[in-house]
């Protein structure tokens, strides 16, 4: 690491000072177990630092295993646990805060607990100084950011001539022979933590997520919700799948267990001109993570189907009272939980009797004794097309409407 003046130089100066007073490696981490700078080693390092310096990442397990501790939340310093499978020894973990809000992670490895008072006090000093730095470093960058981030707004906003400025602004920043624009969106609901906290850690972890091919991503930050446009030739989707379950992941480490943390993804658009569309198919799918637990905090697009129409409903008129009083009938009954899993399968295997006895593990006999009773108590033909499109359309509803409160 290079020790020059400048906002990152001056860190790293300060880390490089620390270490050598310490005699010990020293790094700091961004919120997210990010590696932002490191000293010199002092033969104190074990496997886990060292594939964090020549791969500028400690792995995803590692970063799972450190952030579970809580790091995100602490106060001040506290000795991580090593982890053998991790080639981790213990080390000593600062957080390095200003004004209340998380900038980093300073860590000292410290495998014998050999650490004196005298050098906790030191660390602890030049925690402060740290943390100062980084603010700063991190207001200096505002300006540009913000721009930056204003004109990804109108890019993917719903006016067209605010979208063309936006296009022009970001035409410097990023590739133009990209052919598909794909926008990942993050939403935290309900947290507990100060607005400007979540903030913060929507930028951690897209800061993180990007930091591989920033010149082919341009990201926005709100308080609650944040925008990731990522530009491509041929977008992989089980990497776009898990790049957002591993933000989600981070967020509800930096944020705790209050709140519910989501992402939706969208469709992959034509350019930059058309990105918009992406963009609003992944706050859909956003919206669908938040209600529908089996998408498990991730909703895609392509994979909604008929609920990508229902979740256009505001939340308003998303209640009971969409529910056809057939299916109401059912869901009431003393047999209903067990019923509606029946008609469920059997609506979705398009009405076959062997492919949903199959699903059902069920025999054909008992099969069309529940279809029977599904008919009494619905009063409704299941042979009829369109009465089964009313019971099926029902049941996406009820998906939305989760478990019914007691």
């Amino acid at each position: 690491m290079t020790a020059g003046r400048g906002p990152v130089g001056d860190l790293q100066l300060m880390v490089d000072e620390l270490a050598e007073e310490l005699g010990r490696s020293v790094v700091i981490d961004d919120p997210v177990v990010r590696l932002v700078c490191t000293s010199r080693h002092f033969g104190d390092e074990d496997g886990l630092r060292v594939r964090a310096v020549l791969q500028r990442d400690a792995g995803a397990e590692a970063i799972r295993f450190i952030l579970a501790q809580g790091v995100a939340r602490w106060t001040e310093g506290a000795m991580l646990p090593g982890r053998a499978d991790l080639d981790m020894r213990p080390r000593l973990c600062v957080p390095l805060r200003e004004r209340g809000e998380l900038l980093g992670l300073l860590m000292v490895i410290d495998a014998d607990g050999s650490l004196t008072p005298a050098q906790l006090a030191r660390i602890r000093a030049a925690s402060h100084g740290m943390a100062a730095r980084m603010c700063r470093d991190r207001l200096a960058g505002d300006g540009a950011r913000d721009a930056r981030e204003q004109a990804l707004r109108e890019l993917l906003g719903p006016d067209a001539t605010q979208r063309r400025a936006g296009r022009s602004e970001l035409a410097g920043a990023l590739p133009r022979d990209a052919a598909l624009a794909v926008v990942t969106v993050l939403r935290v609901h309900g947290s507990a933590e100060p607005a400007a906290q979540v903030e913060l850690a929507l930028r951690a972890v897209l800061t993180a997520a990007t930091r591989r091919r920033p010149t082919r991503a341009v990201t926005a930050v709100d308080p609650d919700r944040a925008v990731l446009l990522r530009l491509s030739d041929r977008p992989d989707r089980a990497d776009l799948v898990e790049q957002a379950e591993r933000m989600v992941g981070e967020l509800h480490h930096l944020l705790g267990a209050t709140g519910q943390c989501v992402a939706g993804i969208g469709g992959a658009a034509e350019g930059l001109a058309e990105a918009w569309t992406s963009r609003l198919q992944a706050d859909t799918a956003a919206r669908g993570a938040r209600l529908l637990p089996r998408l498990a905090g991730v909703g895609v697009w392509d994979d909604l189907g008929p609920y990508a129409v229902l979740l256009h409903l505001p939340d308003s008129a998303l209640s009971p009272a969409l529910l056809p009083d057939p299916l109401r009938a059912l869901l009431d009954h003393e047999r209903g939980a067990r019923l509606v899993e029946t008609l469920r399968s059997f609506l979705d295997h398009a009405g076959s009797i062997p492919r949903t006895a199959a699903a059902l593990h069920l025999h054909r006999t008992s099969l069309y004794y529940r279809l029977g009773q599904i008919r009494e108590i619905t009063g409704l033909d299941l042979d009829d097309g369109e009465q089964r499109l009313r019971l099926h359309l029902g049941l996406r509803v009820a998906d939305l409407l989760g478990p019914p409160r007691s």
